[in-house]
């Protein structure tokens, strides 16, 4: 995000807290999905020292950014600028995991990571990021009200049993993929 400097996360000694998108209004409002996660995460904030808020998602058609929205919350809610670090290049939960990975670990930090997500998708993205080699807290999921159709609050957790093997597939085979490059010699001469 222009505007944002955030600080070196080693001599600091911030957490970073994931906060992982959800779907932008066309009129570029958040939704009450959205609302909440950033909701919780700035809960969690509350039991840690100090920490670095990383919301993630970006947008595929046109609207704002989910992270420009989540942006937007947060300041809403006091957190100062150095306290926020978007990234708004990611279009799903794998791109997300993978954009902040890199760009938590250009900035030669190692420590765990909270991650804040709906408690439908929260399993899905502690597995990616544990896969993507991070030790991850669990940041506790914003309470929902009672959903008015059953069926509606049904997808979105079944929906997860397919992706969550999908995306680590897909995660496991990026890794794989990235050591046999790595390895001098084998270029089969």
């Amino acid at each position: 995000m222009p505007g944002l400097r955030p600080p070196d996360l080693q001599p600091s000694g911030l957490q970073p807290i994931v906060i992982f998108g959800a779907r932008v209004r066309p009129d570029g409002t958040p939704t009450a999905t959205l609302r909440r996660r950033v909701e919780a995460a700035i809960a969690y904030a509350r039991s840690i020292p100090s920490a670095l808020f990383i919301p993630t998602g970006g947008s595929p058609d046109g609207r704002p950014a989910e992270a420009a929205i989540m942006v937007r919350l947060l300041r809403e809610a006091g957190i100062p600028d150095a306290s926020i670090l978007a990234e708004d290049t990611a279009l799903d939960t794998l791109d997300s995991v993978l954009a902040c990975s890199a760009l938590l670990r250009g900035r030669g930090y190692r420590g765990p990571v909270a991650v804040a997500s709906s408690a439908y998708h929260l399993p899905r993205c502690l597995v990616l990021m544990r896969l993507a080699g991070w030790r991850v807290a669990r940041v506790p999921p914003p309470r929902v009200p009672a959903a008015r159709r059953w069926s509606r609050r049904w997808f979105w957790r079944l929906r997860e049993i397919p992706a969550v093997p999908w995306d680590a597939m897909l995660l496991l085979r990026q890794r794989v993929s990235a050591r046999v490059a790595a390895r001098p010699g084998d270029q089969g001469d």
